[in-house]
């Protein structure tokens, strides 16, 4: 990624599952002036990418992630060629090892990793169109030695301030910040701990990461403490979430990702209107 490129990635984007993405909601999501969309379990053939980017002039579109269990690198950085082409300088592919609980082939993720990047690196990938979906200390190490930077997932901005010790100055660090926009305290932690239980509070990855924080077993169990789960699920009014987003700027982010939550049906466009103006975008 250039550093115009990575200009145009802005402060904020936008997270969601790469099926619950349509060409008009990308073109709005531009509109609204947030700076990137993130493809949540997104395919390697890369297609709904090109397609969200073909419905926008200036977004940065950016797999998060791409699973290298599930797709061979060889392809990934065929497809990914083909979208650079067509769209230079505007998509970021971010891959990872997902999690083993759902992999049976999972084996020394991070020795796997490491040969997938440098297949990707040997196919043409330029290492800054290139982030890792980095939790540990290792992979975060390997992000900034190796791609553009760190695409992390389930955090808190205490675990930003940590990531940005270990990445050094010099590498993207984009964590993803899950939000609900609801002054109902209640709610918000009803719709944020329905998402954080199902599956996150049951995969080693992320329980690990967040004992590295501090967090107790008593925490991690019952489906979350409360504690817990607004540290994981920013919520309030508009003003009070974009307040939480900005402490991830304060402790080293470069970008946000913000994964808007809504009751089962909801339509995120009025939460994106509302944080957009509460972020002071366009």
């Amino acid at each position: 990624m250039t550093q115009q490129a990575r200009g145009q990635l802005g402060r904020f984007g936008i997270w969601r599952g790469e099926r619950q993405v349509t060409p008009e909601l990308a073109a709005t999501i531009e509109g609204l002036g947030f700076g990137a969309l993130w493809l949540g379990s997104a395919t390697g053939d890369l297609a709904a990418a090109e397609e969200f980017l073909a419905a926008t002039t200036t977004l940065v579109v950016a797999t998060g992630i791409v699973n290298m269990w599930q797709y061979e690198p060889h392809p990934v950085a065929a497809s990914f060629r083909r979208v650079e082409e067509r769209f230079p300088g505007r998509f970021l592919l971010g891959v990872g090892a997902g999690h083993p609980e759902a992999t049976a082939q999972y084996a020394k993720p991070y020795d796997t990793l490491a040969r997938y990047v440098d297949t990707l690196l040997g196919d043409g990938v330029p290492a800054g169109s290139l982030v890792l979906a980095a939790l540990g200390p290792r992979v975060l190490r390997l992000a900034a030695e190796r791609t553009a930077g760190a695409h992390p997932y389930l955090v808190t901005p205490d675990y930003t301030r940590e990531a940005r010790k270990i990445l050094g100055p010099g590498p993207l660090l984009a964590p993803e910040q899950k939000v609900v926009v609801s002054p109902d305290a209640g709610q918000a932690r009803a719709i944020g701990r329905s998402r954080v239980e199902q599956p996150y509070l049951g995969l080693a990855n992320y329980t690990a990461n967040l004992r590295r924080l501090g967090w107790t077993d008593a925490d991690l169990s019952g489906g979350g403490s409360d504690a817990l789960i607004d540290a994981l699920v920013a919520h309030g009014s508009a003003a009070q979430v974009a307040a939480r987003l900005r402490e991830h700027l304060d402790a080293g982010a470069d970008h946000v990702s913000i994964q808007l939550l809504t009751p089962p049906g909801g339509d995120p466009a009025d939460g994106y209107r509302e944080l957009a103006g509460s972020l002071g975008l366009r």
